[in-house]
């Protein structure tokens, strides 16, 4: 299993600090009610899969004794080792073997990473490694988030497709499944006894080379740009001119909208 994986470990090498820098801090409002799901006021161990730079494991790190993050690309990993308090550490795994105890967690968190986990060995280590009652979360943004600007939206939208249409000619071995059957798929897998889902916003503010970061941060444009094609090739020059149009010398508000997909053992 791992090995048919690798590409997608590999997909993120080499834009660690971009990604840290760019990608938001999930919503404050949900750790309660993921807290109030597990049946805890305060858990005792938050498993963050697919942990990146480790932006979500901090954010676990808030409001959880203790947090361990499983992340199998080492580039990722490392730049959140850098930035690890004594209440985290990090683990190199994947989502289906994350070599952690029977029962440990109580919560299990994916954050922008189930669409690039198989999915049914993934639910059956979460809730293998969840204790009785225990929760499993997957977060997932909508991309554009809204800027309160219909064009730089719309000049996101056109340099996601060149990205897209690049990346189509690029064969990796990439394996993807799609966010919005994550609970159908949840649901269907019998390892929860409930899910449900549930949709919340996060406000930061960000300037117009935030904007543009968050784009430069996706995958499919950090591929093709691996493979030789240049960011003007692929519409970000463009882009670029329409946020700084759009957001002026001053930072706006960007509302970034997660969707989050909810099973209880």
């Amino acid at each position: 299993m791992a090995s048919d994986l690798q590409a997608n470990a590999d997909r993120f090498s080499g834009f660690a600090d971009l990604y840290d820098g760019a990608r938001p801090t999930p919503p404050v409002e949900l750790a309660p009610l993921l807290a109030s799901y597990a049946g805890v006021e305060v858990p005792d161990l938050v498993v963050d899969i697919g942990s990146g730079t480790g932006l979500s494991t901090r954010w676990c790190a808030s409001w959880a004794r203790h947090v361990i993050g499983v992340e199998p690309n080492a580039d990722m990993r490392d730049a959140a080792a850098r930035q690890a308090s004594a209440d985290v550490e990090y683990r190199d795994g994947y989502s289906h073997d994350t070599g952690l105890p029977d029962a440990c967690a109580d919560l299990v968190v994916a954050v922008q990473a189930l669409h690039w986990m198989e999915p049914i060995s993934t639910f059956a280590e979460a809730a293998r490694i969840l204790r009785p009652g225990g929760v499993f979360a997957a977060l997932d943004c909508d991309w554009p988030p809204s800027v309160g600007d219909a064009r730089a939206e719309a000049a996101w939208t056109r340099c996601r497709a060149e990205c897209r249409k690049a990346e189509a000619q690029v064969d990796e071995g990439v394996r993807r499944w799609a966010k919005e059957s994550h609970l159908q798929r949840m649901a269907e897998s019998g390892a929860f006894r409930w899910t449900g889902e549930v949709a919340l916003h996060r406000i930061e503010p960000g300037d117009a080379d935030r904007f543009v970061d968050l784009l430069r941060s996706q995958g499919d444009l950090q591929t093709v740009v691996k493979r030789g094609y240049t960011e003007e090739q692929l519409g970000v020059d463009a882009f670029r001119a329409e946020c700084v149009a759009a957001f002026g010398t001053g930072p706006r508000d960007i509302v970034f909208t997660y969707r989050v997909r909810i099973g209880v053992t």
